[in-house]
């Protein structure tokens, strides 16, 4: 039986008289609260400003990744807008960690951790200061969907910001080649198969990331941008848009005036995060082609909301709901060609006429999405990035959610179909990435092998890593079609191939993913939504009841604290759940 989350009770603040200033008139209003006052003025506040909603304004700024180098600059764009419209701006900062760097390294654990920690932070800034509401700039992975959760938490005014795509490189020997930095992932697998040199594989990473911006594909990044768009809690197309552009000015400024103008009208994001707005956001991922790590975060951010959402709804939507869009990592187009034909709001017209998407869900705008999308246009005459409804890519969803005895409790994978709906094969067994990678690159894994990379999940890894490296190197080395990978981590948005995560109960609590070994066969049916291994109920027991847990990889610090806090995948991977 799978386990439910349990209702939560989510924090409040007293809240003062002053409609417009609801948190910050408690801080800063009276005789006795001149020591509050004092503190400010030396940070820009005049006499005029403490009558003023305060608005806070979070960036996720940092040089550690070039999907937040330019945020700083957006954060003081957010900041002139809400001055502009009579509010008194605060720029904070919190963390932000980069995947790609870490990618297949042990600080790879840190990084759904980050999420955890990012949301605990805004939540404390905000919850600390006073702030009457607050806009959250966001530029990669983790920090978009903790951004949201903070907000869902706090249930004060706020909006969200995408901090923008990334353009493609350029790779000049393959006659100007789009390329990123699942390119240069899939350089490596390639260059260990002997089909690239030294200096081509060189020559793509030196010219994949361009500037500022997140990665270019449909990949996690750009997929949370555009279902945080369809949760209502950004402005129309705030996540298709260049981080280096004058759009995405615009809507920083925008922002931080719609922010004030969601305290007017008195909506909160839990007036907005609605199940049904959940179901938009399901929808737009599942149209557009998007990460599996949506799973992964819509869970957790449907759980800061109290709002009842399960890894079955994922199911039941796919089924009336198809792949529409031509995006990497399965397809031909980056980010940037959507945003030149119109973002992702011609899309989304289009999903709410046809009824696919719920056109009556309340937006940060104040208005309903179908009232947004009222003047919308419809994408150019020509264009092939988004199919129509009638000739989709897929006629259902690409995220399949597997049950089985591998599986009790669930697993996710991404099928596009070009991999196939069915593979069995035998088992090549691994207890890290790294052992895993080390043996895709030399040979060890061939034709017919599911590699099972376990004790990777949110409490074994601890912090569920994603197996880009492991991925990337299979279709690098050609191996895409004849080799399967599943694991109790997770996937980047650029992973491809007949992959399957998430797999629950992990194989630190006991899952069956723990007592696979060498040589069994496990059969994966995207048709039937299956996941299996091919033995008998009495020797998986027999199994089962001799396998002992593991002694934890992290005794103290932020891994071990997660490892003890942290659910399970299947319910969001969070670690304030039942607090």
């Amino acid at each position: 039986m799978k386990k439910k989350s349990p209702a939560r009770s989510l924090p409040k603040a007293p809240i003062g008289k002053d409609k417009l200033r609801p948190f910050s008139s408690i801080v800063l209003d009276g005789p006795d609260r001149a020591p509050s006052r004092a503190m400010l003025y030396p940070v820009g506040f005049k006499e005029a400003d403490f009558k003023k909603a305060v608005i806070g304004i979070a960036s996720t700024w940092g040089m550690v990744t070039p999907c937040n180098m330019h945020i700083d600059k957006l954060a003081l764009e957010a900041q002139a807008g809400v001055d502009e419209a009579g509010g008194k701006a605060v720029t904070f900062n919190t963390i932000t960690i980069s995947d790609g760097i870490s990618m297949g390294s042990e600080g790879m654990k840190y990084s759904l951790v980050s999420r955890e920690v990012i949301a605990d932070s805004i939540e404390t800034v905000v919850g600390c200061q006073g702030f009457d509401g607050f806009v959250a700039i966001g530029g990669c992975d983790k920090n978009m969907p903790a951004c949201v959760m903070a907000m869902a938490r706090m249930n004060r005014a706020s909006v969200f910001v995408y901090g923008g795509t990334i353009l493609p490189g350029c790779l000049t020997s393959a006659g100007n080649k789009p390329v990123d930095i699942v390119s240069v992932f899939e350089a490596v697998g390639q260059h260990a198969a002997g089909k690239l040199s030294d200096a081509g594989l060189h020559e793509v990473e030196s010219c994949a990331i361009p500037g500022p911006g997140s990665c270019g594909g449909m990949y996690t990044a750009n997929t949370m941008a555009s279902a945080i768009e369809a949760l209502g809690m950004s402005l129309p197309n705030s996540s298709a848009q260049a981080a280096i552009s004058k759009d995405k000015v615009r809507d920083c400024r925008n922002a931080g005036a719609a922010v004030l103008n969601l305290i007017k009208l008195g909506i909160k994001p839990r007036d907005i995060m609605t199940k049904k707005a959940f179901e938009n956001a399901i929808t737009l991922v599942i149209a557009l082609g998007g990460s599996t790590n949506a799973v992964l975060h819509l869970l957790a951010m449907a759980s800061a909301a109290n709002v009842k959402l399960s890894i079955d709804d994922f199911t039941r939507i796919g089924r009336k709901v198809p792949v529409l869009a031509d995006l990497k990592p399965s397809g031909k187009y980056v980010m940037m060609e959507l945003v030149r034909i119109g973002g992702t709001v011609p899309l989304m017209k289009m999903l709410v006429e046809a009824g696919l998407m719920h056109g009556d869900c309340l937006t940060v705008t104040g208005k309903t999405l179908a009232e947004n999308l009222k003047n919308a246009p419809h994408y150019p005459a020509g264009q092939d990035v988004i199919r129509p409804l009638s000739n989709p890519i897929k006629k259902d969803s690409h995220l399949v959610v597997f049950y089985g005895n591998l599986a009790n409790n669930g697993a996710v994978g991404k099928i596009s179909g070009k991999e196939g709906m069915q593979f069995t094969g035998k088992a090549i067994v691994f207890d890290s990435e790294e052992l895993a990678m080390k043996a895709i690159l030399d040979g060890t894994v061939k034709k017919g092998h599911v590699v099972v990379i376990r004790y990777e999940g949110p409490k074994g890894g601890p912090g569920m890593r994603e197996m880009l490296g492991p991925t990337s190197a299979i279709m690098g080395k050609g191996l895409g079609k004849d080799v399967a990978l599943i694991t109790d981590g997770r996937f980047s948005g650029g992973s491809h191939g007949f992959v399957v995560g998430h797999i629950t109960p992990e194989a630190f609590v006991g899952g069956a993913i723990a007592v696979i070994n060498n040589g069994d066969s496990i059969t994966i049916n995207a048709e039937q939504r299956t996941i299996n291994l091919d033995i008998t109920a009495k020797e998986l027991d027999r199994r089962l009841r001799s396998w002992q847990q593991p002694k934890p990889r992290y005794t103290a610090g932020v891994l071990a604290k997660y490892a003890h806090l942290v659910n399970s995948a299947h319910l969001g991977a969070v670690t304030d759940a039942g607090l």
